[in-house]
């Protein structure tokens, strides 16, 4: 792997999280819906440097200065990490022959994290069980997710005719 290899998928990472949160952007705008405050990652990253890594709920521990910008950066690097699976899906050639499939199957992979670590970590339960309404939490996660894979394709598309 080189470094132009590299910097194309730290691109279709950051582009593919632009794009989820484009999505966020038009669901808050066009029909209410809130998505998550980067704040509260940022919160439980800070946490853990100070040996808190499990919350009753994150909401319910208090502030850090610097939470929000943390789990802004938290939430792009985790996107660029994350673009680095289609790769192991289906091999390096992905990165300059996208296909579908692979994007989405990624987005649908990446899921685990948030269900499995992010949401139980911050007092959600698994998979948003302990959510005012879990079916919801669920399936929004499960779009916005998806919508991560759909940027994934879209940004690897776009960065073929691109030299880095």
């Amino acid at each position: 792997m080189n470094l132009e290899m590299i910097l194309r998928i730290v691109v279709t990472g950051a582009a593919a999280t632009l794009c989820m949160d484009g999505w966020a952007l038009l669901l808050r705008r066009f029909c209410g819906i809130t998505s998550l405050d980067y704040a509260l990652p940022g919160r439980w990253i800070l946490w853990m440097f100070k040996g808190k890594v499990i919350h009753r709920t994150i909401i319910s521990t208090s502030p850090l200065t610097g939470e929000k910008l943390t789990g802004w950066i938290f939430h792009y690097v985790t996107g660029m990490a994350f673009a680095f699976i289609p790769l192991l899906l289906s091999g390096p050639q992905w990165i300059n022959a996208p296909d579908f499939g692979t994007a989405a199957a990624t987005g649908l992979l990446t899921l685990a994290a948030p269900f499995f670590i992010m949401q139980p970590a911050l007092g959600f339960g698994l998979a948003a069980s302990r959510t005012a309404n879990p079916q919801k939490a669920r399936l929004m996660s499960l779009l916005t997710h998806f919508v991560f894979g759909c940027g994934l394709y879209l940004s690897a598309v776009g960065l073929r005719s691109f030299t880095l």
